[in-house]
């Protein structure tokens, strides 16, 4: 558990929840999943010296539901809003195994996981449970460590763009987990081209269902994802212009809106992205049958002209050999020159018709 006291333009590292809330600031604690529990007492009574109120059992539990999907919820006292975020590298690689990730076709479309942060906002106090090894807090935290000055045990730090409130910290922080995508963007487009290149290559004769299935649902999954975190903001952003703090002022609050838009904005431009994307993958797939259909029917085309080149051919010799007493030329000594020559005369004239046609053209792919 960190605690971390905003006031007055500065930041401190606590060892314990201070007993009231500070004049003028907030204070942040921060907790993995797996501390919830034990730790639960502990962030009951922080909850209440500082917030006013101890959370609900039901938004404990919340909190502790690992797969909870993204959303809004509040009380008289506080905000409650769970989001979820895409999970880093190494957690993805720790559910599906540094094997199986490799052994797919599409490594970056296998490793789209999620995991669900809770943050619970009261007016001096933000607590925030993360999974275990969260790069977004380590990221704040160290953040704010770095340019820390130790003074008697404590950790302070004066900083000119500091969070003003405790919703202020949240929305930086949820910023910061959907700028996150932007990272694996990179590579979920590198392979669906790549893929879609294989799909469409001239000599291609069968398509990897499987990744293409795999893609499809990390895509699916990802949209998901975006539109719950859409509602779970927009959400909190309505109750925020509906019911606006009294202790906020104008400025902070026009700021807090704007920065909560920003957010909105960027879940947005992330939907709008896994959407095209989802549509690229369709439009290769109809493109891959069409191709498919266009060299079946060169294939038909090429052997119905030589179908009709044989035609008159196999007419002449079931012709002659027809069981008859008496039939033309049979008994000359020069005939089947005359009739060999007039087949290959024949065929070679139907060759050069249908190669004028371009029925037996050849096609450049």
């Amino acid at each position: 558990m960190q605690i971390v006291e905003f006031a007055a333009g500065t930041l401190r590292f606590l060892e314990h929840p201070p007993p009231k809330p500070p004049a003028s600031g907030f204070v942040w604690i921060y907790l993995e999943r797996e501390e919830l529990e034990t730790g639960l007492g502990r962030l009951q009574m922080a909850a209440q010296a500082v917030g006013g109120s101890p959370i609900l059992d039901l938004h404990v539990r919340d909190l502790a539901n690992r797969s909870h999907p993204s959303r809004y919820d509040y009380t008289s006292v506080y905000d409650l809003v769970i989001f979820r975020r895409l999970a880093s590298d190494k957690e993805a690689r720790a559910e599906i195994g540094e094997e199986g990730a490799k052994t797919r076709t599409l490594a970056a479309f296998a490793r789209v996981r999620t995991r669900a942060i809770g943050c619970v906002v009261f007016d001096r106090l933000l607590i925030t449970v993360h999974p275990s090894g969260c790069f977004t807090a380590h990221s704040f935290i160290e953040r704010y460590l770095s340019d820390a000055l130790q003074s008697e045990g404590l950790s302070a730090a004066a900083r000119s763009r500091l969070p003003a409130n405790p919703a202020d910290l949240m929305l930086r922080m949820l910023n910061m987990m959907v700028d996150s995508y932007l990272d694996l963007r990179r590579d979920l487009s590198g392979e669906l081209d790549q893929w879609q290149h294989e799909l469409l290559a001239p000599r291609a004769r069968e398509a990897d269902w499987g990744a293409l299935l795999t893609a499809r649902n990390a895509l699916h999954q990802l949209e998901d994802l975006c539109e719950e975190q859409n509602d779970a903001v927009q959400e909190w952003l309505d109750a925020q212009r509906e019911q606006p703090a009294p202790w906020m002022t104008q400025t902070e609050r026009d700021g807090l809106l704007a920065r909560a838009r920003d957010v909105i904005e960027h879940i947005a431009r992330v939907l709008h992205h896994v959407r095209r994307m989802e549509q690229a993958a369709e439009t290769a797939v109809q493109i891959h049958f069409s191709a498919l259909g266009h060299r079946t029917n060169e294939i038909m085309r090429v052997l119905t002209a030589l179908t009709a080149v044989f035609l008159p051919l196999n007419f002449i010799t079931g012709f002659f050999g027809m069981n008859f007493e008496y039939l033309p030329l049979l008994h000359s000594v020069d005939a089947m020159w005359f009739v060999l020559a007039g087949m290959v005369t024949i065929a070679a004239a139907i060759t050069v018709v249908f190669w004028r046609k371009r029925y037996l053209a050849r096609t450049g792919r």
